[in-house]
């Protein structure tokens, strides 16, 4: 073909412009692409608000600046700082207790028959806490009584740790749990209001989860190089780092009504019948939920560790605080961002999210075996935790308000939840003896679906379209 056919066929010469400028050769295609461009931008136009697209990326760019509103930034910090510690100190009993009383030559059946009774103390304890911290205004005396339950109990470790004093700790620490959980969420919500509220639950788990994954591994050293009993004398040290946080958060920008969730000033309201809240649908569908993800979650990690410590050829005890520790630095680095985005999509998806991740990750579990697949797969229990945790919070706070009942109501799904997660460990542990790996991991990813599948049917959205407070 000769040149100026290909021209022809291919190329369209503009007119001289009207300076007289030589006319320029443009390809048809290339108007074509342009054209099939300036299309795809005007469907693009019609199918996405640009102003709701801009509004959310700038969200996102401001995001933190959002985490650390409202309240003073020494209540922000005091509370930001109790939640570290107080992770701190509980860790330090709940991984360690049982090999400590192994270590003084307790049978197996008494350090069951102790654990149970701080297990039993932990779950009665809920209710009434929850009742407790929405009934008086001192939140943080009652705060300030939990952690000297703490400290108490820690000591009794450490200095005497007798059979009958034992006990008493454990019921002690058990039962501090119903005064402590409830009076953080009652304090966030007082400082910070339900507008919020997702900031600051994701900070408070932030925070907690730090406060974990630095412990799991100091305690581990402590009680390696130093002694057994050191971890119980460091963990009642702890205890007063977090009193000093307790006392940053200023009283005054506590308010009593909104830490209940009765509303604020006008808006509040007297406490709703107990009996009301019971019977409310949607708490009872978000409860059911609930149920079923810990009892799928809560023997994951043991029955791996327990897989691990079977292995006497690998280092089965740091392998395992590295499957601690991996999800606390997931949950570290996502908590505040899961309350961010509970404002911008809305709670529903996210939780959706979170089971349909939970039941993955067990099923997971059913087949890998090589250690760094299982810390990769820890990851993903991070992902669960950090969103079913923040989201738990936020989503009673939603269903409760006005009630002047969160705490009650947050106190009466924990004893649930605990109780869920006590038979998942008496279940799993059978199954896993008389049916295997496979089959007891495949169960719990099995628990784990039909509860993104209820919520996913019954469970309406929570986030409300606009905030009272």
């Amino acid at each position: 073909m000769k040149k100026d056919e290909y021209a022809e066929g291919h190329l369209e010469q503009s007119a001289p412009d009207e300076a007289g400028r030589a006319p320029t050769l443009q390809s048809a295609g290339s108007k074509t692409a342009a054209t099939g461009l300036g299309s795809l931008q005007r469907v693009l136009r019609d199918k996405i608000d640009l102003d709701k697209t801009r509004a959310a990326f700038k969200s996102l760019l401001n995001a933190k600046t959002w985490m650390q509103t409202p309240a003073s930034k020494r209540s922000r910090l005091g509370l930001d700082w109790m939640n570290f510690f107080i992770a701190d100190v509980q860790t330090g009993f709940g991984t360690f207790i049982a090999f400590y009383l192994a270590s003084l030559d307790w049978s197996k059946g008494s350090v069951g028959l102790a654990l149970g009774a701080g297990q039993i103390a932990a779950v009665v304890a809920q209710i009434p806490g929850g009742a407790i911290t929405d009934a008086i205004t001192w939140k943080r005396g009652l705060a300030a009584l939990g952690i000297f339950m703490l400290l108490a109990s820690a000591l009794v470790f450490a200095i005497a740790p007798l059979y009958p004093l034992v006990f008493i700790a454990e019921v002690l620490h058990g039962a501090s749990s119903g005064l402590i959980g409830p009076t953080i969420a009652a304090i966030s919500l007082g400082l910070v209001g339900r507008r919020a509220m997702s900031s600051r639950t994701g900070r408070n788990y932030r925070y907690a989860a730090a406060g974990n994954a630095v412990t799991a591994g100091a305690m581990g050293l402590i009680g390696r190089y130093i002694a057994k009993r050191w971890i119980f004398v460091a963990a009642a040290a702890l205890c007063i780092p977090a009193l000093f946080a307790l006392a940053q958060i200023r009283p005054n920008e506590i308010d009593y009504f909104r830490a209940r969730n009765a509303g604020l000033g006008e808006h509040a309201t007297p406490p709703t019948s107990a009996f009301e809240i019971i019977k409310r649908p949607k708490i009872l569908i978000f409860t059911v939920c609930l149920i079923l993800f810990q009892f799928a979650d809560a023997s994951l990690l043991p029955l791996v560790a327990e897989n691990l410590g079977t292995s006497k050829a690998a280092p089965a005890p740091l392998m395992t605080s590295g499957l601690i520790v991996a999800p606390l630095l997931v949950v570290v680095l996502l908590a505040p961002w899961v309350g961010h985005l509970s404002e911008m999509i809305g709670r529903k998806p996210l939780l959706l999210i979170g089971f349909a991740v939970e039941a993955i990750r067990a099923a997971l579990l059913a087949f890998v075996s090589n250690y760094l697949s299982l810390v990769l797969v820890q990851v993903l229990g991070g992902i669960t935790s950090a969103i079913v945790g923040v989201l738990s919070v936020l989503i009673i706070t939603d269903l409760t308000t006005g009630t002047g009942r969160f705490n009650l109501t947050r106190g009466g799904v924990m004893t649930l939840s605990t109780i869920a997660a006590s038979a998942s460990f008496a279940a799993t542990g059978f199954a896993f003896q008389d049916f295997g790996r496979l089959a007891t991991f495949l169960m719990l990813s099995g628990v784990a679906a039909p509860a993104m599948a209820f919520a996913w049917i019954f469970l309406p959205e929570t986030k409300p379209a606009e905030y009272l407070d």
